[in-house]
């Protein structure tokens, strides 16, 4: 299988992400080309950097000229023109106030505020509007309006799903912490030029690796505090806490922000498992760098790419290679079968290998279901909990069993609809299987009215086709 692993050692920010993948081999011209396609006045700037030793690749999002600003130089310059960022109905900004609120530095990864970061003074939920002060006059952007501009965007329909959810994500999260509806936040930072090309340009790229799967390392969140819109708090900042429940974090030496909303974001969604470093081949290695350098400290973001290593337990003269998986199950007689089919898709959105449903007789003469899921080991507390908090489930029981796997990769094709995936397995390095991916085929189906089995077959053909020149 191949896949991309993620070293946070020095946290995540949505840039550093963006950068490590440049080096990585992602073209730059795919994201200037998706960035034109917004349309929202951006454009890049990509350079080469040194942070603590290591060279990296640093990549900027300019807007109408102007660069980020870190979060200690926006709050100063806040202090000192307190009436400038903020305007009544009817009152227009200054355009020649000095003050820029447009976005708070988040290439950091270490000591500045991801624009990501909505403050209560961000949050309207008045009826009337309030205007951000912006130089460009920037409009406040509620959540349904950057999904209609992703959606917009002249990239695939998985890239958009991709950035879609992370923009959830940073939502959800900051309507839990300002204790608002998710339809309520409107985004000011997040809502941001700059702050959409970051993400959508994030999904575009990671589908560019052409991986698998992404696993990422525990985070190093930094430590110490950061002056906000609420004052002086603790790092981790509150939406980027709740962001990374049930991930493995840590702080080590560096007192500065290191993990941003946005980069919580990305490892949110992206992100299958968190843990050490898999056994892989690695092919490729990529490093993202953030604004500042820091004395004996790397300030970068590495991604690591390749083949997941086979097992030495694997049978001789077999490609299969071995792993170790939980298994969890649970038997339930109580619960309507349509909140067993919502408890099925959950645990796989969060991070299920797999999860299946069998029929059973019980106590009592009753008929059950037996629930079954299969995770990764990591993976296994979190999704116990979830089955206590959505099932009717008194106990669940484990256990650990050895799994041998195809090595299996992906192909994309191209059918009069739309871009199918095939999944392909191989045995002993030939090919022993292919299969259109059923998501692809449902949704090209569904949107061009075609049926599901013609868009398999055409899949299928295509392929073939390829295959055999």
């Amino acid at each position: 299988m191949r896949i991309a692993y993620l070293d946070c050692f020095s946290g995540i920010s949505g840039d550093m992400f963006l950068g490590a993948l440049l080096d990585a081999g992602v073209p730059v011209e795919l994201f200037e080309k998706t960035v034109a396609g917004l349309n929202v006045g951006a454009k890049l700037e990509r350079s080469r950097v040194d942070r603590g030793g290591i060279s990296a690749t640093k990549l900027d999002v300019i807007v109408n000229g102007e660069k980020d600003m870190p979060r200690e130089e926006f709050w100063a310059a806040r202090h000192a023109h307190p009436d400038a960022h903020r305007f009544e109905e009817g009152r227009t900004a200054d355009p020649s106030a000095p003050l820029r609120s447009g976005r708070d530095d988040k290439t950091e990864g270490l000591a500045t505020a991801d624009k990501a970061e909505i403050h209560a003074d961000h949050l309207q939920h008045d009826a009337g509007p309030v205007h951000s002060y912006h130089p460009n006059h920037a409009p406040v952007r509620g959540l349904n309006e950057i999904l209609k501009i992703i959606a917009g965007a002249a990239i695939s329909e998985r890239a958009k799903q991709t950035a879609s959810e992370i923009f959830l994500a940073l939502g959800a999260a900051e309507a839990k912490v300002h204790n608002s509806g998710i339809d309520d936040i409107h985004f000011h930072e997040v809502g941001a030029a700059d702050a959409i090309v970051d993400i959508v340009c994030a999904a575009v790229g990671a589908e560019a690796l052409g991986v698998e799967q992404f696993l990422c390392s525990p985070l190093n969140v930094g430590g110490g505090t950061v002056t906000c819109a609420h004052g002086v708090m603790p790092v981790p900042a509150p939406a980027t806490l709740e962001l990374l429940k049930d991930v493995p974090i840590y702080s080590g030496d560096v007192q500065k922000e290191l993990v941003t909303p946005t980069g919580a974001a990305i490892v949110k969604v992206l992100a299958a498992g968190f843990g050490p470093r898999p056994l892989m081949k690695t092919e490729t290695i990529g490093c993202g760098a953030g604004s500042r350098d820091f004395a004996g400290h790397s300030n970068v973001l590495r991604i690591s790419i390749g083949e997941t290593q086979l097992s030495e337990t694997a049978p001789a003269g077999d490609s299969g290679g071995a792993e170790t998986i939980a298994i969890l199950e649970a038997n339930l007689d109580d619960l309507s079968p349509q909140l067993i089919g919502y408890v099925v898709n959950l645990a796989l959105a969060e991070g299920a290998l797999d999860v299946f449903t069998t029929p059973v007789q019980m106590k009592k003469n009753r008929p059950g279901t037996l629930l079954t899921v299969l995770a990764r080991p990591e993976n296994e507390e979190h999704l116990r909990k979830l089955l206590f908090r959505e099932s009717s489930t008194l106990g669940v029981r484990s256990r650990h069993e050895k799994r041998y796997a195809l090595p299996r990769r992906h192909e994309a094709v191209t059918t009069p609809w739309g871009e199918v995936r095939m999944k392909i397995a191989s045995l002993n390095g030939t090919i022993s299987q292919y299969a259109p991916e059923y998501e692809d085929c449902r949704r090209i189906a569904a949107e061009h009215h075609v049926p599901l089995k013609t868009v398999m077959q055409e899949a299928i053909r295509l392929y073939l086709d390829r295959k055999h020149g």
